[in-house]
């Protein structure tokens, strides 16, 4: 416990600094982490089995996951995304060579009930939200990650002072982006649908947790809708209340971009200080 504490003391340190001083190294390493947390997630959903040693690197996997049950193109949905998250994992160990770090500690049960009960605040009930229940909870699981990657990716380019490694990077960014348009899509199709057992409409429940990585990680986020979805009844052809916001950018249509400890605040829950949700003892930096 006390490795992880220090750990993320130095790795913070790091990542506070002026950006010339994180190396590619580190940038990538801290890639992994989030690539690990992706592809145990998908890996599960998909297979119903994480990672193997040879992926993991050492580390101790994840705990929570398990096969979804998905109607026949969510599944084929989640097994293209599966395959590319584990094929992150390879390219960055690849990479990285004996640089690369453990994958840690990763919980893809629990987090997401609690994740799911911060988000909707006084409308939580004492259900305990799982991603693998249906295909609406598994996308609604995956979309907690999905515009996290792309920002992450975005926000850390800049630093990147290898070209070779910034190629690299920009085409897991891309791959990244793919999977969260379709994540997006796919919600705003079901956007009437109440999600079970919260009697809580799609478009609100997503607005909901974009309003939470808004909240801890910078703002930077938007739900499925234009305007921002306000809880009141959502008729898809009868109204046109909402227009479609798949493609969350800034004024510019740019994507928008994270820094590190933005991006350790939502994956661990509240503060990028303070381990928890997704990474209960914190991230592997590697520094």
């Amino acid at each position: 416990m006390m490795y992880f504490f220090l750990a993320i003391v130095a790795s913070l340190a790091v990542f506070a600094a002026p950006s010339a001083a994180i190396t590619d190294i580190q940038i990538l390493n801290f890639a992994l982490n989030l690539e690990c947390l992706e592809a145990e997630f998908y890996s599960y959903a998909a297979f119903g089995k994480g990672l193997n040693a040879t992926l993991l690197g050492g580390g101790p996997g994840s705990t929570g996951g398990q096969k979804a049950k998905l109607s026949y193109a969510v599944q084929q949905y989640a097994l293209e995304i599966a395959e590319d998250e584990l094929n992150h994992v390879a390219f960055l160990r690849s990479a990285l060579g004996d640089k690369a770090v453990p994958c840690p500690q990763i919980d893809i049960g629990t987090a997401f009930s609690a994740i799911i009960d911060a988000a909707l605040g006084s409308k939580a009930t004492s259900y305990k939200f799982s991603p693998y229940d249906n295909d609406l909870d598994f996308l609604l699981g995956s979309f907690l990650f999905e515009d996290v990657g792309v920002t992450a990716y975005l926000g850390a380019a800049p630093a990147i002072t290898d070209k070779t490694v910034l190629g690299a990077a920009g085409g897991i960014l891309a791959v990244e982006a793919y999977h969260a348009g379709i994540i997006r899509t796919l919600l705003y199709q079901d956007g009437a649908y109440p999600v079970v057992p919260y009697k809580i409409q799609t478009v609100d429940f997503v607005q909901a947790l974009s309003n939470l990585r808004a909240a801890v990680g910078g703002g930077k986020d938007q739900g499925i809708t234009s305007p921002a979805a306000d809880g009141s009844l959502y008729v898809p052809y009868l109204t046109s209340k909402y227009e479609s916001n798949l493609v969350p950018t800034n004024a510019a249509s740019l994507a928008f971009a994270r820094t590190i400890p933005e991006v350790l605040a939502i994956v661990y829950g509240g503060s990028a200080s303070t381990p928890g949700a997704f990474f209960p003892e914190g991230i592997n930096p590697g520094v």
